[in-house]
């Protein structure tokens, strides 16, 4: 993955997306990258009378003019309409948002839209969605409406790594987008306890000459003389979910990196650890 250069960002109008545009704005600003936002109708959001005085086709160009016209007029303050390109597209978002983004997009950026009882149950539905199926990182916000997340360079950004076969690529991007913006990067590692009972164990004295605590720091510093890093580590042992959101919520930091497969397949790429991360974490999400 190469430097972003530009970035996507969906709306449909919320007070989420309001909140997030600061935020937008910044990310472009500490990365030099220009913004897009995208908004997505719906083709089929006509009604049955409609349909039946009118041609299809001209109520599905009346409602993409209408969409068109919003999406011009909504943000131009934070992102003038003559500076930054305003795209509009018909059909299931999700997947025309994944679609969109392939074509020379290096991040989306996007409110999950979830909040109060349903944020502690699920994600938006269309942000899960483009979770699986973005080839590119996609970076959430935190839940709340009207809230604007803290500012990336405020002071320190997380990268969760589980030490598998794509912990390098991931490592390597996160070690690439830090030092663009000047961040300081801490490496957070979860190991999984024999007893899921047993509380959550950070950084104990006592654990650190134990044979998988000291084989994991050595592994993650093998990790790290290949990337060309010498960041800080904490290492946690405990149920991994848990014990990875327990170190997020001990830090003040700015953004959260967690992998996804970079393949699609029969699966996807949203797996149970990245979806709890992104739904659960206290602070913003870069999924890779």
């Amino acid at each position: 993955m190469g430097k972003i250069t530009n970035i996507l960002f969906p709306v449909d109008f919320s007070e989420s997306c309001v909140a997030m545009a600061p935020f937008v704005k910044r990310a472009a600003g500490l990365t030099g990258a220009k913004v897009s936002l995208i908004h997505v109708f719906d083709p089929a959001s006509y009604n049955g009378f409609e349909l039946y005085i009118r041609r299809a086709q001209e109520i599905n160009e009346e409602h993409e003019q209408i969409a068109r016209e919003r999406l011009n007029s909504f943000l131009t303050t934070e992102f003038p309409v003559g500076e930054h390109f305003r795209i509009v597209r018909a059909g299931d978002a999700a997947t025309e948002i994944a679609r969109t983004a392939r074509d020379g997009f290096g991040l989306i950026i996007m409110p999950t839209h979830a909040g109060g009882f349903f944020r502690r149950m699920l994600l938006g539905s269309v942000t899960a969605k483009i979770l699986n199926d973005a080839d590119c990182p996609v970076l959430t916000s935190t839940h709340a409406e009207r809230i604007t997340p803290h500012p990336l360079e405020h002071r320190e950004w997380l990268c969760a790594i589980g030490l598998g076969e794509n912990s390098e690529r991931m490592l390597r991007f996160a070690h690439e987008r830090a030092s663009e913006v000047g961040a300081k990067l801490t490496i957070i590692h979860a190991i999984q306890a024999e007893d899921r009972e047993l509380p959550i164990r950070l950084d104990l004295e006592e654990e650190l000459h134990s044979g998988e605590r000291l084989k994991t720091f050595e592994e993650i510093a093998e990790l790290q003389k290949r990337v060309g890093l010498n960041a800080p580590v904490r290492v946690a042992v405990g149920n991994v979910k848990a014990a990875l959101l327990e170190i997020a919520r001990q830090s003040d930091a700015d953004v959260l990196m967690i992998g996804r497969s970079p393949e699609l397949g029969e699966e996807g790429r949203l797996r149970d650890l990245t979806y709890v991360m992104v739904r659960d974490s206290p602070f913003p999400v870069m999924s890779i």
